[in-house]
């Protein structure tokens, strides 16, 4: 391996490192709150809206990033609409996650007994309290799993967002290649990036699932007390 290679690259990839992961974060957050929005809307079944929810899960779910990405930075320009390589892969990350987040909060919504909802308004509470005390603690607990997943895996979606012409991680790796056809390097380098961001993420939710199956909340069964 040459280190001088490494070394001169070194700093590209930690500016495309920092790159990715600031768009991750946001990207993250955005589909987190999206997703939370979008299965309310379906699990209480809101009229017209349930049904805009369940297509655009089906739109975001059955077509890949890649093809959202290209209509975000190719296609909106044709009707007037400029955005940059960030701002795509930003709302691009957003729109897919979104659909994922969704439904596994719903799921997690699901498992949360009608008897809970009940018991909340008869001690009168109202249906907005009883929401985020009491469903929404324990959907979340349930969903935690899957929201981990999800959120691995749209850390790893960034891959692609080279292809719009942003200078992440895979946009480096590839120049290095191209330039100086050292694909082991640049592989590695590349490799090692991600390690860095995803490992220490799946280590943290596997530790707090442990902490919420220990304490009690891994079923929404044990969460009513029953």
């Amino acid at each position: 391996m040459d280190w001088s290679i490494v070394e001169q690259y070194l700093p590209l990839y930690q500016k495309a490192f920092f790159l990715t992961l600031h768009i991750a974060v946001w990207g993250i957050l955005g589909s987190f709150l999206l997703g939370i929005i979008v299965s309310v809307i379906r699990h209480y079944r809101v009229p017209v809206f349930s049904q805009l929810a369940t297509a655009y899960i089906e739109l975001s779910r059955n077509t890949p990033l890649l093809i959202q990405l290209f209509f975000l930075y190719f296609g909106l320009p044709r009707i007037g609409i400029v955005l940059s390589s960030e701002v795509c892969a930003t709302v691009g990350l957003i729109f897919l996650g979104g659909s994922y987040m969704a439904e596994s909060f719903r799921s997690g919504l699901e498992a949360v007994s009608q008897t809970q909802h009940e018991i909340g308004l008869a001690i009168g509470l109202t249906p907005f309290q009883v929401f985020r005390y009491v469903i929404l603690p324990q959907a979340t607990a349930v969903a935690l799993p899957s929201f981990s997943a999800n959120v691995i895996f749209l850390i790893k979606e960034t891959s692609v967002f080279s292809a719009v012409a942003l200078a992440d991680l895979m946009y480096v790796a590839k120049d290095l290649i191209g330039l100086y056809y050292e694909t082991d390097i640049a592989l590695a380098m590349l490799v090692v990036a991600y390690l860095i961001v995803l490992l220490p993420i799946s280590l943290v939710f596997s530790w707090i699932e442990r902490r919420l199956r220990h304490a009690g909340f891994g079923n929404a069964s044990t969460l009513s007390g029953k």
